[in-house]
């Protein structure tokens, strides 16, 4: 009953230290709308901001794209670190439209993504992002499509814990297109 008494004890100690040690960080936009959110403990930290620089995603804007407004609550970029028990998680989003047709958007970003190894392209219906962190780490695990159906394309390249993918969806006489970077790591590996 004794030992049961100090395990509680000792493990509500340990909590009320772990709260303590946590800092929460938001900065606000202009009207009122969380921008930034910074949380850190002493376990790890989440990192979440709208303003993204189109540069983190390692890829170039196609000219005369558009970034996409907000619309129905939704952010059209983000920013995302996540760390913490020997994992790590970035993942940067941007998404544009383009008066443009697909095709042409799709063969401007299959030569853009060759600097970063063989590109595949999936046929899809929604986007597919596979952040799994394997067990060994230092082993490369190649990117695959996620079934082959559907009228959207994405462009993969790279590996599961290092990648680039744009996807592009067809919108009226033009498309809609999102460019994503995503870095991943288990115990040994800094992002």
């Amino acid at each position: 009953m004794r030992n049961n008494r100090n395990m509680t004890c000792f493990v509500s100690v340990i909590l009320l230290l772990l709260l303590a040690a946590c800092s929460i960080n938001v900065k606000k936009e202009k009207n009122g709308e969380d921008k930034q959110v910074d949380i850190n403990t002493l376990v790890g930290g989440i990192h979440v901001s709208k303003g993204v620089n189109p540069e983190e995603v390692g890829l170039p804007i196609y000219p005369g794209a558009k970034l996409q407004e907000k619309g129905s609550g939704d952010d059209k970029s983000a920013n995302v670190n996540i760390s913490g028990f020997g994992y790590g998680l970035k993942v940067v989003a941007l998404e544009y439209a383009s008066n443009d047709a697909p095709d042409k958007i799709i063969a401007f970003y299959k030569d853009q993504l060759k600097r970063y190894g063989n590109v595949i392209l999936c046929h899809t219906s929604s986007l597919h992002v596979n952040t799994d962190v394997k067990k060994h780490d230092d082993e490369a695990h190649e990117l695959t499509c996620e079934g082959d159906s559907g009228r959207d394309v994405e462009l993969k390249v790279g590996t599961q814990q290092n990648q680039h993918i744009v996807a592009v969806e067809p919108s009226g006489s033009g498309a809609s297109f999102s460019l994503v970077y995503v870095r991943t790591h288990g115990k040994d590996a800094e992002i």
